[in-house]
């Protein structure tokens, strides 16, 4: 797929999002940046169409489809991670976690399908996380909806295959973006002094930001989504940053418990 492909970017007015907006736009393709808050991409590059998308509403994902009309590319990089213990977690909380990272993305699929499958191909690429493969404490509802969105990837790639749309991943480790200011969502309980679980928090947590705010530059989450777009041959997943580099070879190379030790060791936990 080349320039000027039209391109349609969810969560693209901070972080991982608006790089590849830029990246893409810089290029030459048509970019469609969908966003919660998309008058923070007013006028940044001629080449990027800011609109409103708000994931948890059905119609509104319907509408701006039908607004914007078929597109070459899905960038499905919306998400955020809800930061709680099990036992302390509210329904609410829980359930949005999934609304946006999961069912978001297969909201998204299922009204860009068929535009692409009308027109002979297309390329769909869910950003999932390093921890769509390997479980953390604190992190178990954000780790399960990027499991899921490995699930997701593997299955349509089988289903839409026949039809010329190819469908890949993006797993980033931690990256320098505002995410752990902005899209780390903290359960009070879990943090609170009387939590049965403080002791791990104390100790987590802190690690946790502090990787975020000092990881990889997220422009190299867009190079490697371009490079996907680029090359028919691209392959189904690919890790980007620090820590996914270090983490998903190693789940591959070494079993279960093993690989459950390395994490341990690694965290302090």
């Amino acid at each position: 797929m080349k320039p000027p492909a039209r391109v349609l970017i969810t969560g693209a007015s901070t972080g991982m999002g608006r790089a590849t907006a830029l990246l893409l736009a810089e290029r030459g393709y048509q970019v469609i940046a969908a966003s919660r808050s998309p008058e923070r991409l007013e006028g940044i590059h001629e080449g990027i169409a800011p609109y409103f998308l708000d994931l948890k509403d059905p119609q509104n994902v319907k509408d701006l489809m039908e607004k914007i009309g078929p597109v070459d590319a899905l960038i499905n990089n919306a998400g955020y991670g809800l930061v709680s213990t099990v036992e302390e977690v509210d329904e609410a909380r829980m359930l949005e976690q999934f609304e946006i990272n999961l069912f978001g993305v297969l909201r998204m699929c299922r009204e860009a399908i068929p535009g692409m499958r009308a027109r002979g191909g297309g390329v769909i690429v869910n950003i999932s996380s390093f921890l769509g493969k390997i479980g953390l404490p604190l992190l178990t509802f954000y780790n399960a909806s990027k499991y899921a969105v490995e699930g997701i990837t593997d299955s349509l790639r089988y289903e839409l295959r026949p039809f010329g749309i190819r469908v890949h991943s993006v797993m980033p480790g931690f990256f320098d973006t505002c995410f752990a200011r902005s899209n780390l969502v903290i359960n009070p309980a879990t943090f609170s002094p009387d939590s049965p679980y403080r002791e791990l928090v104390e100790h987590l947590a802190p690690q946790i930001v502090e990787q975020i705010n000092h990881g990889n530059d997220p422009r190299e989450v867009a190079e490697a989504i371009a490079e996907i777009l680029a090359d028919d041959q691209a392959p189904p997943r690919v890790a980007a940053g620090e820590k996914a580099r270090y983490f998903i070879p190693m789940r591959r190379e070494l079993d279960d418990e093993a690989f459950e030790r390395r994490v341990r060791d690694y965290y302090g936990i």
